[in-house]
Order: C-alpha cells, then structure tokens, then sequence
C-alpha cells in the first residue's frame, strides 16, 4: 500500500492515511491473483518453467509477489493457481484457489477469455459484460492482457492465446454472493479494480473517516469529497482539483460522514460515488453495503415517472436487472435518470446534515468513472 500523504502544515490525510489508520492488512482481488497466475502460467508455456514467486504489476504500479499453488504443464498448455489472501477483510472468497490455463491460439487471434470450473457466465443484461462472457470483468481482462503481452514481448512470442480462468469450488462460494440473482450463472466473478482488497471493521472505517475530516479541517479546506472508491475519487479531483486531504474515502458509510460533517461542518461536500451505490443513498439508505441494502428498481421506475418516463419504460426500470441497466433505458429514452438519482442522493444528506451550514453536491459515474448524473449544489 501507498504511505502517509502529507497535506499543509504537515498534516497527514487523504485515503493513504485512512487505510494506515484502521490497522487491518489489505488483500490481493481475486484479479490480482487471476493475473499473477496468467502470467505464470505463459511464461511456463513458453519457457517450460514456472516462475515462483511470480511478480505482476497492479493499475497503480504496486508490484507484489505471489507464490504458486499449483502448476501443471501440458501439450499445448500450461496451468498456474494462486491461493487468495484478502487480508483482513471478511471476504468470501479467502483462501480459494485461482487457476488460470494458458493455451496458444493462431496468430492474430488476439486475447481470448473462458470461464473455467468456479467462474460464472453472464446471463443477463446490465453488467460491464456482454451476456455469454465469462464473468471476468473489465480490469482484470486488463491487467492479464497486459501481462501476457509483456511475457510475449520479453520472449519473442506473437502473444495469441486463450486463458481459461477457474475457481475451486467457486459454484458453492457463489451462492454467498450476489451472483446468482445478478444472473451470473456457475460460479464466481474475478473482480478487482487496483488489485488491492481494503479491509474494514466498521467501527475502524467510521473512525478513519472522522479523522479525514478533522485533517481536512485542521489543514483549512473548505470543500471535501465523500467517495465510494478509487474511481470516483479520480472523478472529483478531474472535476474540482481537490487535494488530496479533501478526499475522504467514505467506502459503503455514507452515514458516518454526513453525521460527522453535520458536528464538525465544511463549507461545502461533494458525495460521489457509482450510480447504483448512490441510488441507495437516494432511497434513504446510509449504509451502501450489498449486504445492507439493495437497489430498489421500484424507486427507479418512480424517479423515471417524475422524469417523464411513460409508463411501459417505468415498468422496465422497474424489472430491470441492475441499477446500471436501469440507467441504460432511461438514456435511451432520454429520461435524465442520472440526475434525478443524484439530486435524490443530494435531498437525503441535506436531511440528515439537519440544517448544518454544508453545501452539498452529489455526481453519479458509471464503472469507467464516467459522470451519468449530477446535482446542483444546495
């Protein structure tokens, strides 16, 4: 993990302080190991020997070490598996085993992802995936891409090949997730956007939150940022220029920082995060943990409404299968569901900031960290 910021005056805040301040030890995503046993694996196939450990480098260009699990190398293919440590974070899939097969594909044939035993499919729409993809998202495609390019290049290979990604028992940990309902059929997701799994305790999180705010305080900022993630905190400083003491890395707990700014005001909070997660917080809910509270589509189809939405859209909106699906219809009807859920968003801290002298402004994005909502600011 990255070390103290130190804003004016010597302060230290932003996320970097607030991750150091819960003193739980962060994890590897289940795309970090995916990647690290890609790698592993093609450079075995073109090698005949495994690299153990195996280096990878993650979006932020940290470079951790992964020790090998498993290695089998085949006719035509090699396989590599990773065993995951999500730290201290309670995550459902620690301790499982990630495999990834490497197979050589014709020349041109590019980069081609399968799921494998323990990896779901995508069977509906409204996920960063095309219905029939393996249930491999966007980064982690990404990251093993990369990597097998640069293995390619460093061993003069054209860098065509198939890598089938595998859970052990990943069908059975799924059903503790979200997936089935999502319509992610036969096991888990390989998920992951820096590589690296935050832990929390809540009551280590909302601590680390309220010492954000004292350093933004304390440091003379007058506009800080609530954020959900690592992308939408990118969004803020794109939009605003903020630095980075004005970042409060908010997580699921929305709550916990409008309470604490409602006691300790700043002239003016900006709340940012993905518009599913913001539906929530527009629909009243201050705790944006899937396993707290889910979007409510029927809400959706009601902002629609008021947004001009006929009603065969509504009931759309209303079956839809993710909030981003929800957002997707109404953009093509021209509905502007975006702001309507950020101004919901914005309404619900205003309600609970009780008249504290806090401007508020909230910004949608999609998964990209595209803006697909805004409110003005009250």
């Amino acid at each position: 993990m990255s070390g103290d910021v130190t804003g004016e005056g010597g302060a230290v805040g932003g996320r970097a302080a607030q991750l150091k301040h819960t003193g739980l030890r962060p994890g590897w995503t289940t795309g970090a190991c995916a990647t690290a046993a890609t790698t592993a694996a093609y450079t075995a196939l073109l090698t005949g020997a495994f690299p153990d450990p195996v280096t990878i480098t993650l979006p932020r260009g940290q470079t951790p070490s992964f020790a090998l699990a498993a290695e089998e190398l085949a006719d035509g293919s090699a396989t590599a598996g990773v065993v995951k440590d999500a730290g201290d974070d309670p995550d459902v899939t620690h301790g499982a085993l990630i495999r990834a097969t490497v197979r050589r594909l014709p020349a041109g044939a590019g980069v081609v992802f399968r799921a494998g035993p323990g990896v779901g499919t995508v069977t509906r729409p409204g996920l960063p995936l095309p219905v029939g993809e393996p249930a491999v998202n966007p980064v982690p495609r990404r990251m093993m891409t990369e990597h097998v390019a640069e293995v390619a290049a460093r061993h003069g290979a054209p860098g065509d090949v198939e890598i089938t990604v595998s859970v052990d028992h990943g069908e059975e940990i799924a059903r503790s997730t979200w997936n089935p309902r999502l319509g992610i059929l036969g096991g888990l997701s390989i998920l992951g956007t820096t590589g690296i799994v935050v832990p929390y305790s809540c009551s280590a999180w909302i601590d680390s939150i309220r010492r954000g705010v004292d350093v933004a305080r304390a440091a003379g900022r007058t506009h800080v940022a609530g954020c959900t993630g690592s992308t939408s905190e990118r969004t803020v400083v794109a939009e605003y220029g903020l630095p980075e003491d004005a970042l409060l890395d908010m997580g699921d707990f929305a709550g916990a920082v409008l309470k604490y700014v409602r006691r300790h005001p700043v002239e003016r909070l900006t709340v940012c995060g993905g518009f599913a997660k913001l539906s929530k917080l527009a629909a009243g809910h201050l705790d944006l943990h899937s396993a707290r509270s889910q979007v409510d589509k029927g809400f959706l189809a009601d902002l629609a409404r008021r947004g001009g939405a006929d009603p065969a859209l509504a009931a759309e909106v209303a079956e839809a299968n993710t909030g981003l699906a929800a957002l997707q219809l109404c953009r093509a009807a021209g509905v502007p569901l975006g702001d309507l859920v950020a101004t919901a968003a914005r309404d619900q801290a205003l309600a609970v900031l009780r008249g504290a002298p806090v401007a508020v402004d909230v910004i949608c994005i999609d998964r990209a960290g595209t803006v697909v909502g805004r409110s003005t600011v009250a």
